[in-house]
Parts: structure tokens; sequence; C-alpha cells
């Protein structure tokens, strides 16, 4: 069978012919599916997966996705639970079963549906619907205006919402990585809490500072299913120091945005495969890295593991040597070109080790949570920013 195809007859029907959606129907019997997914579009990154299965009542799916040994992140894999939902608002992990040595690395998802329709996805979806649902309730609040940067390849908007008064420019950006869906639920909790009149955090924040935020920097990538890349197989995240209109033209709008205002701090809000944790990485390999950078990044990271018990420190990346970052990353190329307090922020697929969840694992409402928390923080310390 070939991608998005339907059967015929038979007890369940699969696709991913929608919004987001990714996999590759191989057979299907009775109500077990045998399935692949897709890469990103002229790359060899895959690991998103998103489609319904459409059946009766009281089905006991049995769906095996196969070749994951060949994924992007294969130790994104062991410890995974993959999300599944009847009403594509409420998710929660089914039963899932890796076999890493059966069909280039097999992992089979086991639900019995309550409805006969089930959407099952790598994370909790973030439509391009649900931006511009975002977009525009955002934007009719008091005090926020919309600016769009400029266009994605496929013409989609690079939407960029401010609010603030202060002289101190704030970026935050997320889904360079377009299936790290996590990283825009994060960003409903940090607009709720900065354009909340309630909020003592969002009020001192927006006295103090001018924010910037752009909450989908790769709308294309976002809609046809992929991982990592864009319309034409460009990972965003390796772009920031020379970025181009015909391979990232997402990120020259963003980074020309960001040279007429500057930028005294940056976060980029990312999800991560593997690590079970929630942490960030830094830019310690700058080569004009000042104790004054450093100093405040480190403050904002210990300050945050006090105040969120979802946040932790003892897991991440390794530091990169000094004079050995990599500047065509964005935080590490906004910290030597801004002299920027900049972060990559990573939140986890599977769950929180320090903290489980076994129903829901991480999940939307944890990100939204976190969102709120890393902008109490940085009330916090913006005077010193």
């Amino acid at each position: 069978m070939t991608e998005n195809s339907l059967p015929a007859s038979g007890p369940i029907s699969i696709t991913a012919a929608f919004d987001s959606g990714n996999i590759v129907v191989q057979s299907i019997s009775g109500t077990r599916a045998t399935l692949t997914i897709r890469k990103d579009q002229d790359s060899e990154f895959y690991q998103w997966f998103h489609f319904r299965v459409a059946g009766r009542p009281g089905d006991e799916l049995v769906l095996s996705i196969t070749g994951l040994a060949g994924s992007a992140y294969p130790d994104g894999w062991p410890g995974y639970s993959a999300c599944v939902s009847e009403d594509r608002e409420n998710w929660v992990r089914a039963e899932t079963v890796l076999e890493p040595r059966e069909e280039g690395g097999r992992m089979t998802i086991r639900h019995r549906t309550q409805s006969g329709i089930l959407w099952v996805a790598y994370f909790p979806p973030y439509s391009m619907e649900r931006h511009h649902d975002l977009i525009a309730r955002i934007a009719a609040r008091d005090g926020v205006s919309y600016r769009c940067l400029g266009y994605s390849l496929d013409q989609q908007p690079i939407d960029c919402l401010e609010l603030g008064e202060g002289d101190k420019h704030v970026w935050l950006y997320a889904r360079q990585h377009p299936g790290e869906t996590m990283a825009e639920y994060w960003m409903e909790g940090a607009l709720d809490l900065l354009t909340d009149p309630a909020s003592p955090q969002g009020r001192l924040l927006r006295q103090r500072a001018r924010f910037h935020i752009i909450p989908n920097m790769n709308p294309d990538g976002s809609f046809r299913g992929h991982l990592r890349t864009n319309a034409v197989g460009v990972n965003l995240n390796r772009e920031w120091h020379a970025p181009t209109p015909d391979r990232s033209p997402e990120v020259l709008a963003a980074r020309t945005a960001m040279e007429e205002t500057g930028v005294a701090f940056a976060m980029d809000v990312h999800g991560d495969e593997a690590i079970p944790a929630v942490f960030v990485a830094g830019f310690e390999g700058i080569p004009s890295i000042t104790e004054r950078q450093l100093g405040l990044y480190q403050r904002f990271r210990d300050t945050l593991a006090i105040r969120s018990p979802d946040f932790q420190v003892a897991k991440g990346y390794p530091t990169a040597a000094p004079g050995r970052a990599n500047l065509t990353m964005s935080t590490a190329q906004l910290a030597e070109r801004f002299g920027a307090v900049a972060m990559t922020l990573e939140m986890p697929f599977k769950d929180n080790d320090d903290l489980p969840d076994p129903v829901n694992g991480w999940s939307p409402g944890r990100s939204r949570q976190l969102g709120r928390d890393c902008m109490a923080v940085l009330a916090e310390m913006i005077g010193d920013i």
C-alpha cells in the first residue's frame, strides 16, 4: 500500500492526509497494521508521526511502526510511549512495546478504542490552525501588536507578537524543529502570563522589557508533518551564521528583525527525543563570552531549578569547550553577535523521569506551566539583564 492510502474494505482504515500528518501504511490485517514514517522532504530525518485510525467501537488496535533503527534519534525510542486521543484535545500515553531487533526496529502500540476513531502521534500535535488561533487570540489582547517578519518558502507568514514598554529586547522563539510541538504549548503558557493583567510578573516584565515572540519559526515543516526541517529539507537551527532567501528565509527574517532591535535575552524552545528531562543548553564556547553573560545564564538556570520541580541541571548536553561553540545554532550566534544572555530550552518527548506521570508523560499542560515558570524567573532577573 502507498502513503496515506485507505483499504477498500476491512475493519480499520488509516490516514495521515491532514495538517501535520505523517505515516506510510505498509499493510493492514484485521485491526493490526504495519506502518513506517515518511522522511522529511529532501532529507533523511524521520521520527515524527501523526495519523488517524478509524474502526469500530471496542476495537483493540495493534499498530506496529517499523524501521525505527534508521530514524533521526534511535535513542528516542527506548522508554517512550506513543500519544493517543479520541477527541484531539485530551492525549494519554498508550501501551507501547519496542522490539529493536525486529523489522529494523519495531514499536508496537496497543489501544482499545471507545468511539472507534483514534488519533496517534509522537507528541500531542500543534496544528497550523491552532497556531493561527493563538496568534489571533493574543494579538487581540491589550498592549499586544502583531508583526509579520517575512514569509516561508511555502509563503506562510513568520508571525511575531510584540508587547511591553521597556528598553530591554527579549526574543522568544519556538519550533525551529517543527515536530517539537511541546515548544508551542510552552509559548501558550508564556504568552498567557505576559498578557495577564493580574500577573505581577507579567506586569513587571511588560514595564521593563520589550518582547518579540515567534511561536512557530517553521510553519512549512509543521504543516508537512516534518520532524526537523523546512520545505526544502533544511535544519533551520544550523542556518544562523548565514541564512539565505532560498534555503532559510525563516531564519533570515528573524535575524534581520533582531538586528533592528538588538537582543538582551533570548530563549530558543525545543524538545529532545532521547533525554527524559527538562534542561537548558547555553553558549559557553563562544569566542567573546563574558563573565556577566555566563553568570546571568547560570543564575537563570539555577533559579529555574529551584522554582520548578520539572526542571533540573544534572542531565543535558555536553558543554562546548572554549572557542568551540557552534555558531550556526541560534543560541551561540545570538550570544556572540549581540552579547545576549541566550539559551536553548529542551523538554522531553518521553516523560520527566524526575517527576513521572505514567498516564500523560510529558504533556501540553506541563509545557504550558513551564512557560509560565520561565517567565516568572525572568521577572526576578530582568533588572540585571
